[in-house]
């Protein structure tokens, strides 16, 4: 028995008495993924991105292990609620126009201390500014980096689109911008290398794009480390106690965390290790969350239907954004269908040996997107679910 026909085995042991659609995560795996995150980041602490595990229960689970520390959130609404849940240090990754959360973190002292939230633009001090409603708390800032790779005089552009800032001296004013105003401190910076921690470099038959990521890839880390570096001096000239240095993710750990410059590693994805996760040299996880859907029709020979399974990934339209059929080895889409609304037919000779009521278990493209479409995960221990717990929508939030 492989070891893949292995884990189907004691998945499905353990959701007998499980109904499908339902969705688990293999503690064994999770629990493993976070001791090589761990490993990868050379003594440096992993703040956990909560978009890529949405559960509590599972943020507390690995926050409680050493070498994690800290929360990346996604909104404002979601720093609040956890902030108000006992987490006390989150940093929110991306600039917010919620003013009614400002409002609310303006005026709360626990919440004003926990939460840090992101700016790039002396604009978003505005906002926050007319948003305060009269709270007077000081609020926590984090300015973040443009860590994209510019070619050619800035006529070719490697990277996400996501903060203005790209120069030493950019950065610098801001934090002078910060400086300069009541009620707001700069506690921290953070540069996100997209490009570089959530691009797969091998790519499986494309040897020349795999080759050309790496080669990239090998680029922008050195223009990234020299340009990090000088803008943590530039700050650091107007901040001196700077609090924190955030960088990197799941596909870069190892790579950001060797930068003297970097104080903490963003990691979330390397956790439950989704699909877009398998092509890289630099690390290789286990799939520790994954979903299963029913087999409800035969509707010829080689080919099953399973219930639902349309459940495609945020980012570009393309096959890499679906889930994949996982377990068991052998089915593929129907090119004609692809995953469906309400049904997704499956192709391929094992689809032969599976019988209505048979759970096909999937893997999603994307890590903590899979909680968006199930209220509550099942944890496996060995072959048996040692817990139930609930996913953010199954505490009723839906933040983005």
């Amino acid at each position: 028995m492989t070891a893949r026909a292995a884990d189907r085995a004691r998945y499905d042991r353990a959701t007998a008495q499980l109904d499908a659609p339902v969705a688990i995560v293999d503690l064994d795996a999770f629990d493993a993924n976070a001791d090589d995150l761990v490993r990868r980041a050379g003594g440096k602490p992993i703040r956990v991105a909560s978009k890529s595990v949405r559960c509590r229960a599972l943020l507390e689970r690995v926050l409680a292990r050493e070498g994690f520390a800290g929360i990346m959130s996604f909104t404002l609404a979601e720093s609040l609620w956890l902030a108000r849940s006992g987490f006390d240090d989150v940093l929110l990754a991306y600039p917010s126009a919620d003013r009614a959360g400002y409002a609310e973190l303006a005026a709360d002292p626990k919440l004003a201390a926990a939460v840090t939230v992101m700016i790039d633009d002396p604009a978003q001090l505005d906002l926050i500014d007319a948003a305060r409603a009269g709270g007077s708390e000081v609020v926590r800032v984090c300015l973040e980096l443009d860590t994209a790779l510019k070619l050619l005089g800035g006529r070719v552009r490697i990277g996400a689109r996501r903060s203005p800032l790209h120069s030493p001296a950019q950065v610098a004013e801001v934090a002078r911008a910060v400086a300069r105003r009541p009620g707001f401190e700069v506690v921290g910076v953070m540069a996100y290398e997209g490009h570089v921690a959530g691009v797969g470099d091998a790519v499986a038959g494309r040897p020349l794009r795999s080759r050309a990521v790496r080669l990239m890839q090998a680029a922008a880390r050195r223009e990234l480390a020299e340009r990090r570096a000088a803008v943590v001096r530039a700050v650091r000239e107007v901040v001196p106690d700077l609090e924190f240095v955030n960088g990197g993710g799941t596909g870069s750990v190892q790579h950001t965390a060797a930068e003297d410059a970097v104080t903490e590693i963003a990691a979330g994805s390397g956790l439950y290790v989704p699909r877009l996760f398998d092509n890289y040299t630099s690390f290789r996880g286990r799939p520790a969350a994954l979903f299963a859907l029913p087999v409800v029709r035969r509707p010829g020979v080689g080919v099953v239907t399973v219930l639902g399974g349309g459940y495609p990934a945020s980012g570009a339209p393309g096959a890499d954004r679906l889930p994949v059929p996982y377990l068991p080895e052998g089915l593929r889409y129907d090119p004609q269908e692809g995953a469906g609304e309400v049904q997704t037919p499956l192709l391929g000779p094992v689809a032969d040996d599976l019988l209505i009521g048979d759970k096909v278990w999937f893997r999603h493209a994307k890590a903590g997107e899979l909680c968006e479409r199930f209220d509550t995960l099942h944890l496996v221990e060995g072959d048996a679910v040692t817990a139930t717990v609930p996913t953010y929508r199954g505490e009723g939030h839906t933040f983005l």
